[in-house]
């Protein structure tokens, strides 16, 4: 992984700081005034930032214990990292440590893009409001996006999350028959609204809620652990038929479908690409029901899989759905997102007489950042590094799935890819705390992973896409060394490592293993007592300390 220069890691060379700033008179610079300073520094034309903290490791998890919802989990919870900036595929910490960024696909065009950031400033400086207010940016944005889109998709309705959208596509889906009736696939998340968490199994099957009577759960389309498999005759068919079996028993009890919805490729559920053809058949049988097809592309959209912009475009071009949904990637994690639709669909949700109005949805900013992201997504090629990148990733990671036995799958399109650990190939045991583990040692080799999947035993990959071949090349090494010594430490018989009942996150293992296996329920670790502090003076620390405690 290659460092940043000292200047875009906004070191101090001469002092050997670690991102804090000083005057001349010593004071520590404020975060405005040491940006301002930076402004003209040469170099990258990704401009350096300066680190700024206002509390200590130590104080900032005091703090967030405090006043945050203690449901709002943290990467790496038995070992937190406190990220304080971030450049291009790369973010760092406190202490100016650098890490590789494989989970952030929200950064979709690389952390604090310049053009992006410019966007938003120059837009903010002249005018925000909300978007009841005529203005050419909402509809510039509009023209430009339906362009990547089949011709049908051509009516836009602007929101602030993938979640939102994913709302409104329920609400759209409704009215446009007056059905009321939803299929999901399993394991599928599509956003935290009571309405979504309804119909998204990830979530509901984990909590207290029961499944509605509204909501049906069709088998994920998995062909490596799902229930038609790789040795299927037409796992393609399987699955559609058995969406087709839903249908009809719902029509047998008087229901009526509204809507099928699913991730063109399923994230949460394990980075999971259905097989060819299946969307056309499962929309064919949703369609003849009257219900429609909603494509949620919140977190695969924008170019991801390289070849298509969309992930639903992978299908062919026979297979377009009545409504897409988009966010993450669409405001490079600024809060934007979109619903589109047919004409039909969307005249039938106007006759409701129901206003839709979303307030800050489309504002000028939050348009202008948006187009700031399709520019650097065509200037940039990153299509086409997603391509050549993610498939130089790929062919890595299959060489590694032949040298290392708890790697069962290597699945993905572009930069969205997965690693399926397992215990025993055969039988495609999940190896559970194995990725918990490889993912805290991974941060430890500054990259960052998370881990997913029903069994969260799949590494997920899904960079910013500007991510290069060095990058992926450097992934691979850290990833291969790691599962070495693993593998190495639990023998011929990875089964001995389980779960330990009495210390949640830790395991037991045999007695010629050496390693350590965590995961993210372990105790967190005690904090280095350092007092380094970044951005701001030692005295304002001390008070904000002391106020902690008392």
């Amino acid at each position: 992984m290659p460092p940043l220069t000292s200047e875009a890691q906004g070191k101090d060379t001469q002092g050997g700081g670690t991102g804090g700033k000083t005057c001349q008179r010593g004071r520590a610079l404020t975060c405005e005034e040491a940006r301002r300073q930076e402004r003209g520094t040469p170099g990258s034309a990704w401009p350096p930032a300066t680190m700024c903290e206002l509390y200590s490791k130590q104080d900032t998890l005091a703090l967030r214990r405090k006043h945050i919802g203690p449901s709002c989990k943290i990467f790496f919870a038995a070992d937190p990292i406190k990220i304080v900036r971030a450049q291009r595929q790369y973010m760092f910490d406190e202490k100016g440590e650098q890490y590789l960024d494989c989970i952030n696909n929200v950064a979709h065009v690389g952390h604090c893009h310049p053009e992006v950031v410019k966007a938003a400033m120059k837009q903010m400086e002249l005018l925000n409001t909300n978007s009841r207010f005529l203005h050419d940016n909402i509809v510039e944005y509009a023209k430009r996006l339906c362009a990547t889109l089949p011709e049908k998709l051509s009516v836009c309705y602007f929101t602030n999350s993938g979640s939102e959208a994913n709302d409104l596509a329920l609400r759209l889906a409704r009215q446009f028959r007056g059905h009321q009736d939803v299929i999901t696939l399993d394991h599928a998340y599509h956003g935290h609204l009571t309405s979504l968490i309804e119909i998204s199994p990830y979530k509901f099957r984990k909590g207290k809620d029961v499944k509605k009577e509204f909501v049906h759960v069709a088998p994920i389309p998995d062909t490596y652990r799902g229930k038609y498999r790789e040795d299927h005759a037409d796992p393609t068919s399987a699955y559609a038929d058995e969406v087709k079996k839903i249908i009809e028993e719902a029509h047998k009890n008087g229901r009526k479908i509204a809507a099928f919805i699913a991730e063109s490729m399923q994230s949460c559920g394990g980075q999971v690409i259905p097989p060819t053809g299946y969307f056309q058949k499962v929309a064919e049988y949703v369609r003849a029901a009257g219900g429609v097809f909603i494509a949620d592309e919140v977190q695969v959209g924008f170019g991801r899989v390289g070849k298509h912009f969309w992930s639903f475009q992978m299908h062919g071009e026979d297979f377009v759905p009545d409504i897409v949904t988009m966010g993450k990637p669409m405001g490079n994690g600024h809060p934007v997102a979109c619903v589109v639709t047919t004409k039909e669909i969307a005249e039938a949700f106007c006759s409701s007489g129901m206003e839709y109005f979303n307030t800050y949805g489309g504002n000028p900013v939050s348009s202008a950042v948006a187009l700031a992201v399709l520019d650097v997504i065509e200037n940039e090629d990153l299509q086409g590094n997603a391509t050549r990148v993610g498939g130089y990733l790929t062919e890595l990671l299959k060489k590694q799935k032949a040298k290392h036995t708890l790697i069962g799958d290597v699945r993905g399109v572009g930069l969205f890819i997965g690693i399926d650990l397992v215990k025993d190939h055969q039988r495609r045991t999940p190896a559970t705390a194995e990725a918990q583990h490889v993912i805290y040692k991974m941060k430890e080799k500054r990259v960052l992973l998370s881990a997913d999947g029903p069994h969260r035993n799949v590494l997920k990959i899904k960079p910013p896409m500007c991510f290069s071949e060095e990058d992926a090349k450097f992934l691979v090494d850290q990833l291969d060394g790691i599962l070495t010594v693993l593998e190495e430490a639990i023998g011929t018989n990875p089964e001995s490592v389980t779960i330990s009942e009495n210390t949640p996150g830790r395991t037991k293992k045999p007695k010629e293993a050496h390693v350590e296996l965590l995961s993210e329920g372990a105790p967190e670790q005690k904090e280095n007592p350092s007092q380094k502090r970044n951005g701001l003076c030692a005295d304002k620390q001390s008070l904000l300390s002391k106020r902690l405690k008392t």
